[in-house]
């Protein structure tokens, strides 16, 4: 059965539960010819990356890694021009192609992804986290210091200029690059009409689904200067995505780095918010000092305090959602299941919150965090508040119902893609999601905040809970924040 991007999209939000499984394949693609070092020009940006076996320091759902990458190599690049693939396991590289006569100046990678290996546990949820993870990948070499970041391109356009599978996203690599730089590439006409894969119908839905929405792209695209903070290389290796059970309600001014992180990194089009819990729970966006908006409001909110429609979701809810939502750097699959998840459960039904001390200029419960100099480009939030009640159960329950987030400190929120989103939209959203979240929890990182993203979202329409229509306002991802864990709470 094929199915439209509409369609796809409902089924993917849907109560449905994934299954069964099968084989994931292979880690990679794959690698032909002999294995090249990477040149010392790009060794840093693709180690604090991309590179590494399943602990890699862009996150993936599950640590299933669909994201491959083709580097196009022009002049100057430290090997012959050409088109090379990225084996991130063992960081090095392998010819793919030929470069164009005469060559540009300059290097490109171009993200493509392999559907199969998340579509193996995630099944017909698993398309909409292929593109958070091209996202975040992205995301990962900007941090790294790339320095401009295409989220809108012709995927045909990149898979001719690299030979890459489903084209999402291509990132400058280097300083200099032709403005043409991509048509060059492709002129070679390496792109070719994929086969289709073996598989289940799934797996053959979600490739289709995958293939028009990199279709969907503009031309060239529109390259953005890749904003985000300057951190030492040992953060950026050591950023990983906590265990569930986050606890403990960061500081006010913390929360609001983290959100104004997302906010600059991300294109126009999607909107950003935080639920918090502690003393005064609710839902927070942002405003720029200078009284701009930093944060647009989602759809239907008419009041600046509105309450939260249905906050709070039945303990059955919470504690028998179905499915799994694993979104971590080498981390398995979360089930939600068992001892602790009836723990979140029951707190979460009582208000309880585990006790945290006070400082500085922190919120109630929060504790004084060092703060990094903004990023070149970063907004000076001022929090303000959007909804009142405690989101957090309803969140959980949404989000497969994984009891644990409706303990959680915190949890930034993108949201937007309509139901009725063209193929464009729903490629740039989601996309723009990863790419923003990775950013916040690199942030998140600096500021000493445990943190998890959340990418698979059931029913989750943020709109019509905060009393708007229907169907204009659904959360798309999300980044789960706490001060400890669950096994290092404060006594």
């Amino acid at each position: 059965m094929v199915l439209s991007v509409s369609d796809a999209l409902a089924l993917a939000r849907s109560a449905q539960a994934p299954g069964p499984d099968f084989p994931a394949g292979p880690a990679t693609v794959r690698l032909p010819g002999e294995p090249l070092p990477v040149p010392s020009g790009l060794d840093r940006l693709l180690r604090l990356s991309l590179a590494g076996g399943r602990l890699r320091p862009a996150p993936s759902a599950g640590g299933l890694h669909p994201v491959d990458t083709y580097l196009l190599l022009g002049t100057g690049c430290g090997l012959p021009p050409g088109v090379y693939v990225h084996d991130p396991v063992h960081h090095r590289l392998h010819r793919h192609g030929s470069a164009p006569k005469p060559a540009p100046a300059g290097a490109v990678a171009v993200l493509g992804v392999t559907a199969r290996r998340t579509v193996s546990h995630y099944g017909h949820r698993a398309w909409p986290l292929v593109l958070l993870d091209a996202g975040h990948a992205a995301a990962a070499l900007a941090l790294a210091g790339a320095p401009g970041v295409c989220l809108d391109a012709d995927g045909r356009l990149l898979s001719a200029a690299s030979g890459a599978q489903r084209a999402l996203v291509a990132v400058q690599l280097t300083p200099v690059l032709a403005a043409d730089a991509l048509a060059r590439w492709a002129a070679r006409g390496s792109g070719g009409r994929l086969p289709p894969p073996d598989g289940p119908e799934v797996l053959r839905t979600a490739v289709g689904v995958l293939g028009e929405l990199a279709a969907s792209g503009d031309g060239s695209g529109t390259w953005q200067v890749a904003r985000g903070p300057s951190l030492p290389d040992a953060m950026l290796l050591s950023r990983r995505s906590a265990p569930p059970g986050l606890t403990g309600l960061p500081p006010r001014t913390a929360l609001a780095r983290v959100l104004a992180a997302a906010v600059a990194a991300s294109p126009e089009g999607l909107h950003w918010s935080m639920a918090v819990a502690g003393p005064r729970p609710g839902l927070l966006t942002g405003a720029c000092a200078s009284g701009a908006p930093g944060a647009a409001r989602p759809a239907g909110t008419g009041r600046a305090d509105a309450a939260l429609q249905g906050a709070a979701a039945p303990d059955r809810a919470v504690a028998e959602g179905a499915g799994s939502a694993a979104y971590g750097a080498g981390t398995g699959h979360d089930t939600a299941a068992g001892p602790g998840r009836r723990r979140a459960r029951d707190r979460a039904a009582s208000g309880h919150r585990p006790a945290a001390g006070r400082g500085g200029a922190a919120e109630p419960g929060g504790v004084p965090l060092p703060e990094p100099a903004p990023a070149a480009g970063e907004p000076p939030l001022r929090l303000r508040r959007l909804a009142s009640g405690d989101a957090l159960p309803t969140l959980a329950h949404w989000a497969a119902g994984q009891g644990w987030i409706a303990r959680a400190g915190a949890v930034l929120l993108a949201h937007g893609c309509p139901s009725d989103a063209t193929p464009a939209q729903v490629r740039r959203d989601h996309l723009a999601a990863g790419y923003g979240i990775g950013h916040a929890q690199a942030v998140a990182t600096s500021l000493g905040l445990h943190s998890r993203p959340v990418g698979s979202w059931q029913g989750a329409d943020l709109g019509a809970a905060l009393g708007g229509p229907a169907g204009r306002d659904w959360v798309v991802h999300g980044l789960a924040l706490g001060r400890t864990t669950e096994g290092d709470e404060p006594s």
